[in-house]
């Protein structure tokens, strides 16, 4: 399996004394895949895009992007920040004209164009006189006029209204799929991560505390209600419910027969495990880092 990115032991501390926004962090972003990628505020969700950029440099340990360091790999690359910084004096045209000027060999004039054109934008207009959803537009359109293989996505779609939002993640989802384009992208909506993507890395503590498929991590989790002793299974969350208890579990083997079992939903899993941050970590195989010695995987 190829890897887009590809973490062992990154650690990004700013100031000597100051807490790190990531500790010891581990993981692998398999290739084609379009990764949620989400956390608590203040968990190292954009100092990690940051790093995969190649704008920060890591404290110690290790990143690769695409095979290489993350700034040999920036020409394949998209990058897109929460503020997404555009030039305000030019206009929305000049804008794309500068987006193929520094990409040359791998630019889609009319596939920028295209992304502009459908949100009603006249191609004349300044950057400084358009609104935060008509900016965060040209900014996709740069991003995907790129044709990159890895999407970085920090809060792409946080300043726009509802329609805009799923319309734009509809044209995003539908070029990576077909361009096999990886995207790793930060959000707080947890609807819109359960409709457009297919895997999850969980940070809190500076570390991935869940990573894999989304359909995987859910089938390892199970959603119990009832009575009984919960004591041989990993228990993430347990709360009062009624003359019971409801608990999110990894199941280590039968349960007692007065617990009503079901799977729970993204939003009930993300949930649970940011309610408990001290719950173990999970990282199934194909999200494992192998450590740069011995090719063994290692967990966050």
């Amino acid at each position: 399996m190829s890897t887009a990115i590809e973490a062992n032991g990154l650690v990004k501390r700013y100031g000597r004394r100051s807490t790190a926004a990531l500790d010891d962090c581990s993981f692998r972003l398999p290739t084609g895949r379009i990764s949620a990628l989400v956390g608590p505020n203040g968990a190292g969700k954009s100092t990690l895009l940051a790093i995969a950029a190649g704008l920060l440099r890591q404290s110690a340990g290790r990143i690769e992007v695409l095979g290489g360091a993350p700034g040999e790999a920036r020409a394949k690359v998209a990058y897109l920040s929460q503020d997404k910084p555009l030039h305000p004096q030019l206009s929305v045209a000049d804008t794309l004209r500068m987006g193929a000027e520094l990409n040359p060999g791998r630019w889609d004039a009319a596939y920028a164009a295209k992304i502009v054109e459908q949100g009603g934008l006249d191609p004349r207009t300044r950057v400084r006189s358009l609104s935060g959803g008509q900016r965060t537009r040209v900014a996709l359109a740069l991003a995907l006029g790129k044709r990159p293989e890895l999407m970085l996505l920090d809060e792409p779609m946080a300043d726009l209204d509802p329609l805009a939002r799923h319309e734009l993640m509809g044209t995003l989802m539908a070029d990576a799929a077909e361009h096999g384009t990886t995207v790793l992208m930060s959000s707080h909506i947890v609807a819109e991560l359960a409709d457009a993507c297919d895997h999850l890395l969980l940070l809190g503590g500076g570390r991935i505390r869940l990573g894999g498929g989304i359909d995987d991590l859910t089938d390892a989790h199970s959603l119990v209600t009832g009575r009984g002793d919960l004591s041989g299974h990993t228990v993430v969350e347990s709360r009062a419910s009624g003359r019971g208890v409801t608990a999110l579990i990894r199941r280590d083997g039968p349960l007692d027969a007065g617990w009503q079992i079901q799977e729970p939903s993204l939003e009930e899993l993300l949930l649970a495990h940011l309610r408990a941050p001290d719950a173990p970590a999970l990282l199934t195989p194909g999200t494992t880092a192998r450590t740069a010695t011995t090719g063994s995987a290692v967990s966050a």
